[in-house]
């Protein structure tokens, strides 16, 4: 009996060990899926791509020459580490800082080139493919091993950096850029589901995976989390993406020309629909079978039988219309309306403020508060809720201004353009006839009005300039002095009589005032200064390192580093020359 008792006894605690194994399996499964995949961050860029007489080399922050510019191409693929992957007809190796050659041990290095993602670093920032008997491996930018070559290629992921799209027995999975597997390697596709949230991008995106069978393709779905949501069965599958919702994955599948709807892996619309459209608008879906028309919610409950001709979702209203022409108007849940069937009647943030379009008026546009009542007379060609009690108005001829839910006039309808400054506080008003710009505070007390004028934005001010003048501002609406936003520079850009100098930051002169125009320094410590339309440059002691010279096609300030200038191409890439 006793020996029965260590039998179980012992069977008791395998199985809590291998319940223990496959917990701690989990958690580091569940690690591996969390490593950061979004864009690395480089706040320091310490290297740069230099153009010699269509040589490629490479200068580092200081303008020194680090690789010299004897390449037919080089990449950079993090700025902020000396690892230069140099070309040279079929040759390539890989440089340091000392123009040594690394990583010696690895075969055919090469950067991952980012896919459909909009950054001036096109590449992969800590990792390289490699390549071993024929197969491809990835590595780090320490020279360390991370996923084994066993690929028959490693590429980008489209929208996804950090992510990699792998080819195995010539079917396609994802790695990360630590080497951990988020898909299996067993689809002929893989493409992601274009979910994209403003905080955090493309993270929470899931992937739609198809294969090949003998009627053609077909696709499934895998969340973001590697759960195999649907296996490939479908004709299409495709995410609603305008349902901002991360735990959730709403998804229209195609089966036999027939349309339905799943809410993760649970059907909530069966598939015997001609199509379902999704209604960001209300939040509801519209379904159509045999040519007539239906609404039912995001879990497949129909509140607008199907039987009408046409459904029109604009606004807070549904409309539809049936077989003899007459529009009935109901609520988003499904109930009838007592509205106007040519009245829409749009929700704004602010829940004490709605916006009606009149469509009997040639579409005239009104601000509503919350009870219904008009607050506006006129009759706009357009109005957009702006924030607290403003609106931004258009009227017939297509100029722009701000009212007050008085009607009050804030920015006088009289611009051709409005629009909110990203990250800032800021309001943009501008004028096409002579390309001038308006900045406004929060409160829309005009703050510059500038001609000619080139904004750009920073991590704690906005700089406003044309050829002639230099404004900056906080991003609490003040006016600031150079002296001020840019406290580390040793020397700054000042005017006198029309001309343009630099003085110390107690204001004693550095460099006469002799020039049309100059820059502060930039974070590498150059300015440009122009003369007679061409530009040179100072270092940050106000001692000319280059002459005016260069003349250049563009409106934007020149940026340089000692005697090179920036030049962009493409998709925001950059390199320097001189």
């Amino acid at each position: 009996m006793k020996k029965k008792y260590i039998i179980m006894l012992v069977v008791i605690l395998l199985i809590i060990m291998a319940i223990a194994g496959w917990f701690i399996y989990k958690q580091i499964e569940k690690n591996g899926r969390e490593y950061e995949i979004q864009k690395v961050n480089i706040e320091n860029y310490q290297y740069f791509i230099l153009r010699q007489e269509g040589n490629y080399g490479v200068i580092n922050k200081n303008g020194d020459i680090v690789i010299n510019p004897e390449y037919t191409n080089i990449v950079i693929p993090n700025p902020e580490k000396a690892v230069f992957i140099c070309y040279n007809d079929e040759n390539t190796k890989v440089l340091n800082q000392n123009q040594e050659q690394i990583y010696t041990e690895y075969s055919n290095i090469q950067p991952i080139r980012l896919k459909n993602i909009a950054s001036d670093l096109m590449y992969e920032k800590n990792v390289l493919t490699y390549e071993q008997d024929g197969k491809i491996g990835l590595m780090n930018l320490e020279g360390e091993a991370i996923a084994k070559p066993i690929y028959e290629s490693i590429d980008g992921l489209p929208y996804k950096e950090g992510e990699l799209l792998v080819k195995q027995e010539g079917k396609y999975g994802v790695i990360n850029n630590k080497g951990n597997e988020l898909v299996k390697a067993e689809y002929d596709q893989i493409a992601v589901d274009n979910y994209t949230t403003e905080d955090v991008g493309y993270k929470n995106a899931g992937y739609i995976v198809s294969n090949t069978t003998e009627n053609g393709y077909r696709y499934g779905y895998i969340d973001v989390n590697g759960n195999v949501i649907l296996t490939p069965e479908y004709n299409e599958i495709s995410r609603i993406v305008d349902i901002k919702d991360d735990a959730n994955v709403y998804l229209i599948t195609a089966q036999n020309g027939q349309y339905g709807m799943f809410k993760n892996n649970e059907q909530v619309i069966k598939n015997e629909y001609q199509s379902i459209a999704y209604n960001s608008e209300n939040g509801t879906l519209t379904l159509e079978k045999t040519k007539r028309f239906g609404v039912a919610t995001i879990d497949g409950n129909i509140i607008i039988p199907i039987e009408f001709t046409q459904i029109d979702s604009t606004g807070m209203y549904i409309y539809a219309t049936d077989v003899d022409g007459n529009i009935q108007v109901y609520q988003k849940d499904g109930t009838k309306a007592e509205v106007d069937n040519t009245v829409y009647i749009l929700e704004t943030e602010n829940e004490n403020y709605k916006i009606k379009i009149d469509n009997a008026q040639g579409s005239a546009y009104s601000i509503l508060d919350k009870d219904g009542n008009q607050l506006t007379t006129a009759n706009y060609a357009y109005i957009d809720y702006l924030y607290d009690n403003y609106f931004i108005v258009s009227v017939t001829g297509g100029k722009v201004g701000v009212i007050n839910d008085k009607e009050e006039p804030i920015i006088e309808i009289k611009y051709d353009s409005i629009e909110k400054l990203e990250g800032t506080n800021y309001i943009v008003t501008r004028l096409s006839e002579n390309n001038s710009a308006q900045i406004y505070d929060r409160n829309l007390k005009q703050l510059c009005d500038m001609s000619n004028a080139i904004i750009d934005t920073e991590n704690d001010y906005v700089k406003i300039y044309n050829d002639t003048e230099t404004k900056y501002f906080d991003l609490d609406g003040n006016e600031k002095q150079n002296t001020e936003v840019l406290g580390d520079n040793s020397i700054y850009a000042k005017s006198q009589d029309g001309k343009w100098g630099f003085v110390d930051k107690s204001g004693n002169v550095v460099v006469d005032y002799i020039y049309d125009k100059a820059t502060d320094l930039n974070s590498y410590g150059y300015a440009g200064i122009e003369q007679d339309g061409k530009w040179g440059v100072v270092d940050a002691e106000g001692k000319v390192i280059v002459e005016p010279t260069y003349v250049f096609n563009v409106k934007t300030e020149p940026e340089f580093i000692k005697e090179y200038y920036k030049v962009v191409y493409g998709y925001g890439e950059f390199y320097y020359t001189k």
